[in-house]
């Protein structure tokens, strides 16, 4: 594991001592993982709801069923074996 320095103010210090005195985080470390871990999930989530967006915005509805899934596979292995 790596080793980051930072620098905060003291009612942000206390705050982080308060979370890990209450039982809430092993350490000061463990705290500060579990901020950036859920900021992490969180614009994961954000790029998750954008792409769906984009994707609703895209066109036409289309709709998706067996049919459909057996004509997409037959295309793709018809040109896979084109480009062989």
């Amino acid at each position: 594991m790596s080793n980051i320095n930072i620098s905060l103010p003291q009612s942000m210090k206390a705050f982080v001592e308060e979370q890990v005195t209450k039982g809430c985080y092993g350490s000061v470390s463990e705290y500060l993982q579990a901020l950036i871990s859920k900021d992490q999930k969180r614009q994961t989530q954000e790029h998750i709801e954008e792409l769906l967006i984009a994707g609703l915005e895209s066109g036409e509805a289309i709709e998706v069923n067996d049919e459909w899934w057996e004509q997409k596979r037959t295309h793709l292995m018809n040109k896979l074996h084109e480009e062989k």
